[in-house]
Formats: structure tokens, sequence, C-alpha cells
């Protein structure tokens, strides 16, 4: 099994590329500078590197990045810097899955390649109705109109819920949705939802990127977990979390 991960160096990347190399699967990252990944994860026979933007590559390369992965991971996001936030490109998690989608559907394999994107709690699943209060509502709305990073993580899980949908047989999907990220040394028990239990925005909880990490590389290695949460959003808490 051969996996692309997208969003390698981040702070929750690279916890996911080495869970899944623990777990004995190849891993290709696409990376603008290889030191910015740990020396043990760089250093995996297992791992292979492409070193450039993502959103820089060309049509036909990025069908190749994704030629012979039996899933995809985008764990991009924006750096919380003022050029992060508000600079170009200010559509990189949609442009970039739109374009590992498309990839993907060129090279049409026999079996579905799975696409597990990792979202935000802060977005709604308007597949089903989650109730939003008004004061939520507001927030969200300031949020989006102010910072171009939730719109931008909005429509990328739109494009995989109204464009691709539940039925393309290319394409099989899940959005990870965290509330409030934590850093943890380890992997800690968590719960599964739906929906949001609680309010992000006014009574958030908290997911430590390690327990995100292991539930997307259950996603990719446990085929009941995909079935369970496949065409889905699934919110993660860190376990016994009162509302």
């Amino acid at each position: 099994m051969s996996v692309l991960v997208l969003g390698a160096t981040g702070a929750t990347g690279r916890l996911l590329v080495r869970e899944l190399l623990g777990r004995g699967l190849s891993v290709r990252v696409i990376v603008r500078a290889l030191d910015s990944l740990p020396e043990d994860v760089r250093n995996h026979s297992h791992l292979s590197v492409v070193r450039a933007s993502v959103l820089a590559l060309s049509d036909a390369e990025m069908v190749q990045n994704v030629h012979g992965c039996t899933a995809v991971v985008s764990c991009l996001g924006h750096n919380l810097t003022l050029k992060g936030l508000f600079g170009p490109p200010r559509r990189l998690v949609t442009d970039a899955t739109r374009r590992l989608c498309d990839a993907v559907q060129t090279n049409r394999k026999e079996q579905p390649v799975r696409f597990v994107l990792m979202n935000t709690v802060a977005n709604s699943n308007r597949d089903l109705d989650e109730p939003v209060s008004v004061g939520e509502r507001c927030v969200i709305g300031l949020l989006r109109l102010l910072l171009p990073p939730q719109a931008d993580n909005e429509k990328a899980a739109d494009y995989l819920r109204t464009t691709i949908g539940r039925e393309n047989p290319a394409i099989e999907w899940v959005a990870v949705r965290p509330d409030t990220l934590t850093d943890e040394d380890t992997v800690t028990a968590y719960d599964l939802y739906p929906s949001p239990i609680r309010s992000g925005i006014f009574n958030p909880g908290k997911t430590s990127r390690s327990n995100v990490a292991h539930f997307m590389a259950e996603l990719i290695t446990n085929d009941e977990t995909w079935n369970e949460w496949k065409g889905q959003m699934p919110v993660i808490y860190n376990k016994a979390q009162s509302r």
C-alpha cells in the first residue's frame, strides 16, 4: 500500500507520516524543503520525497505523483502568520484538493482511492442538520469574511461533498474535523462523532494532533473504520470530555 501525503512538514502531517511508516506502508510526500522533515522520517527506506510546491506542479506531474497510490491525505493548512493567513495562495487547500481529485480520476484505478482531508470543527457538514446557534453563525460568518483559511476549509470540504459526492467510482473520501488542536507525545483514547457535540466557538473541546494522525492512519489501513466513516465528516475529540 502506497500513500501520498500533502502537508507532511506540518505539526499533524509529520505525525501522520511517522504513523504510516510505522505500519509498514510506503509513503510519498510533496514538500518544499526536505530538512523540514524529522531526521528519522526523511531517512526512512519506505519514504519517497518530491521536492516541490504542490500548486506549482503541472497537471501531468500531479497525475504522476498520485499514480500507484491507494490513498491520498491532505494535511495542508495556512501558516499562522500575516502572510500565511492573508497572502497567496488563498485557496491552497481547495485548489490542492480539486487538482488531486482530478489526478486520481485521470489515473482511474480498479478500486477507489481513499482521500482523507484534514478539516476543522468550525466547518459544518451541510449534508446534515447540524445545530448551529445564532451566535456561532455570526462568529463563523465573520471568520469566513475576515480570515481566508476559514472559507478555504469550507470550500475544500464542499468540493468533496458536492462535486466528488458519495457515488464516485474513482474516489471515496472522509473529511476529519478536529476541535482545538493540542500537542501530546503519545496517542490517547479518543471519541468520534458524525457531528460536533459541543460548540467549537463558545465551548470548544480538545483534540491532540497525535490522535488525529492515528485516526487518519486507521482510515487508510482499516477497512472497517473506512466503511464506517466514508462520505462523512467525523468530529474527533480526546476522550471523556464533558459538554
